[in-house]
């Protein structure tokens, strides 16, 4: 075999591979004998899309075109559908009406047209148990005003539309749940608190009284889940991990277990689910640990008892009978919807992934590594990411050459790497790049510990942690120093934005996908749920102004000599082009070599697939421009354009 260069081998993972035929695996329902997802395909513009796997075996798609069951609320969105008795609820994204769908027919609008465009929103939505309405988040934006004037709440929404104002008055409001008594509970929360931060579950029974059962400031709640006897089960970080809890019918609330990890998540989207309560009486329950996910069943006083499945994260927890229903994924496997018997441990594909028509030798398989990073006062001085080597069965590296750096900062900040095969990633990977996907301190999975050693220190900690991993590997003998990038989307996009401009001389290319640049801009910019979120990041606004100029990647583009691709839809609502614009025309200023590419159409993350190959090949042309590889021709990858004014 003929040695070429790091970045130029041919592969057979290229951007058509990576949304040919793609679907993002979204939530899990359960009913009856039935199993209902959805799936965001890009190939329909990313219309998501509900599929039903009946009984029999049978899948079918039960939302035809162009119906899109997505929901705005928050602008993230979650639990935009639900389905009982055959009868699907659901957001349709365009209007951001619901809608339910009865067997053979065809959708019905519930509620009205709204005065304001999309104006009404609903997520979150559980039918109760009569089928004759839907438990919902109200979200109403007005016609005229800001952020601060977007009201959160609960309501029964019948089917023909008349709605019951349930509960109101906090900032946000989430996870409406009846009881088998009728008692509701839910999670609320008020500025500047995000979920994670500071959420209460709240209990009123069907005589008004109203009782806080956990949660408050430093305690988040998530997953509140009736149990058919009365004791509400859920997770709490009270004691450092997401953990699971319950309150017994007669309101006694204690630790069930803690597995020295998290089990929950942050609250980014509706719906979300980590455990299930199985019919008879055990509980499925995933959590993370060395890196990768576990999913166990717990039985009644004992311990939990690991499945041995060939998965590494598992998410969408429901139960069917005593099998779990999930989405699932591992290192050389895409995400599927997969069924476990917990009895047997035996696991059944619903819907299966891709078949990508490869050699498993294409697949990089990631590391789990841990490295040494500047304390920065938090207490920590590790932190951790998921390392991926280049890996190509047909081309070796030329004697002694090592490979570029890619350095994945996710978003949120609170998310973190997932060892699941991305096609993303491995189209790095097969081009002969190393990736180092890193969950730097702020980061779920570790505890609240470390996820709140970003509070106060965003824009510091995170520059450090990416840093440090860099050398890193560069100090091993893994990557070459003189080519290491650094890339991400939103809260990875201020990240990479900030570390070039703060942290200069590290690495040599960067790329931004919808990032911010001016953290004060922002403030006044963004949506609603994320309003005040910076106040714990950052500093309390207004009076931290002056650390948010600090912290701006736009008050330092000074020090910014580091050539840039950046990467923007135009109806953006949580981070609006003119952040990309703003950086934009300072590299411009500068004559700092960058690329700029605004997809029409396009919000917060891409999702028709004309505009993710844009994207990955104009990454990776970027590169080759910068860095002096070639690419390889048989794809026939346009150039993006590089300017220099």
């Amino acid at each position: 075999m003929t040695s070429l260069p790091h970045g130029s081998w041919p592969t057979p993972i290229t951007s058509e591979l990576v949304v040919r035929a793609a679907a993002r695996l979204g939530e899990v329902c359960v009913d009856g004998e039935d199993v209902y997802w959805s799936e965001a395909r890009p190939a329909e513009k990313g219309r998501s899309v509900i599929v039903r796997c009946s009984a029999d075996g049978t899948v079918t798609d039960v939302l035809p075109q162009p119906w899109n069951a997505r929901t705005r609320v928050h602008e993230y969105g979650g639990g935009a559908w639900t389905v009982s008795d055959g009868v699907l609820w659901f957001t349709e994204f365009t209007d951001q009406r619901l809608y339910r769908l009865v067997p053979g027919g065809d959708p019905v609008a519930v509620t009205g047209e709204p005065t304001v465009p999309a104006g009404v929103r609903h997520a979150d939505l559980r039918v109760v148990s009569d089928g004759a309405a839907t438990l919902a988040v109200r979200e109403t934006h007005p016609a005229t005003g800001g952020a601060a004037d977007v009201v959160n709440e609960l309501v029964r929404v019948a089917a023909d539309g008349a709605a019951e104002l349930l509960v109101a008055g906090t900032d946000f409001v989430s996870d409406p749940r009846l009881g088998p008594d009728g008692s509701l509970a839910w999670l609320r929360w008020n500025h500047p608190d995000m979920p994670w931060d500071a959420a209460q579950l709240v209990v009123r029974t069907p005589d008004g009284t109203e009782t806080v059962v956990a949660g408050g400031p430093g305690e988040s709640v998530v997953q509140p889940t009736w149990a058919a006897d009365g004791t509400l089960w859920f997770l709490c970080d009270r004691a450092n991990f997401w953990s699971l809890y319950r309150r017994t019918p007669d309101g006694v609330v204690g630790l069930v277990l803690d597995v020295g990890s998290d089990i929950g998540g942050p609250q980014w989207v509706f719906g979300s689910s980590r455990f299930a309560l199985l019919a008879d009486g055990r509980i499925a329950v995933a959590f993370g640990r060395g890196g990768a996910d576990r999913l166990a069943v717990l039985e009644p006083g004992g311990e939990p008892r690991e499945l041995d499945l060939p998965y590494a994260a598992f998410r969408g927890i429901t139960a069917q009978g005593t099998s779990v229903v999930c989405v699932a994924g591992g290192p050389a496997a895409e995400p599927v919807v997969l069924r476990v018997d917990v009895d047997n441990g035996k696991p059944e594909v619903l819907r299966p992934a891709r078949d990508l028509g490869l050699d498993p030798a294409w697949f990089s398989r990631p590391e789990h590594v841990s490295f040494p990073t500047p304390d920065d006062g938090t207490g920590i001085d590790v932190a951790h990411a998921l390392v991926y080597p280049p890996a190509n069965p047909d081309v070796p590296a030329p004697e002694g050459e090592l490979p570029p750096l890619m350095v994945i900062v996710h978003g949120g900040p609170t998310s973190n790497a997932v060892p699941v095969l991305s096609l993303e990633v491995q189209y790095w990977t097969s081009r002969g790049f190393c990736v180092a996907d890193v969950d730097y301190r702020g980061s779920t999975g570790y505890g609240r510990r470390y996820r709140d050693a970003l509070q106060g220190r965003w824009g510091v900690v995170d520059l450090d942690d990416v840093v440090a991993c860099a050398r890193h590997l560069a100090d091993s003998g893994r990557v070459d120093p003189a080519r290491m990038a650094i890339r991400g989307g939103s809260a990875g996009g201020y990240t990479t934005l900030a570390a070039l401009t703060m942290r200069p001389g590290v690495f040599t290319a960067g790329a931004s996908h919808f990032g911010l640049a001016d953290l004060t801009a922002f403030v006044g910019e963004t949506h609603k749920f994320e309003s005040r979120y910076l106040d714990g990041l950052v500093a309390p606004w207004p009076s931290g102004a002056d650390v948010y100029a600090e912290r701006s990647p736009v008050n330092h583009v000074q020090a910014l000599d580091t050539p840039l691709a950046v990467f923007q839809g135009d109806e953006d609502e949580i981070v609006p082009p003119d952040q990309a614009e703003i950086i934009v025309g300072a590299l411009r200023k500068k004559g700092v070599p960058h690329a700029y590419l605004l997809f029409p159409g396009e919000q917060h993350g891409f999702r028709k697939a004309e505009n993710i190959r844009a994207a990955l090949d104009g990454e990776l042309s970027f590169y080759a421009q910068i860095w002096g590889f070639d690419l390889p021709e048989v794809e026939g990858i346009d150039p993006i354009q590089v300017v220099t004014r």
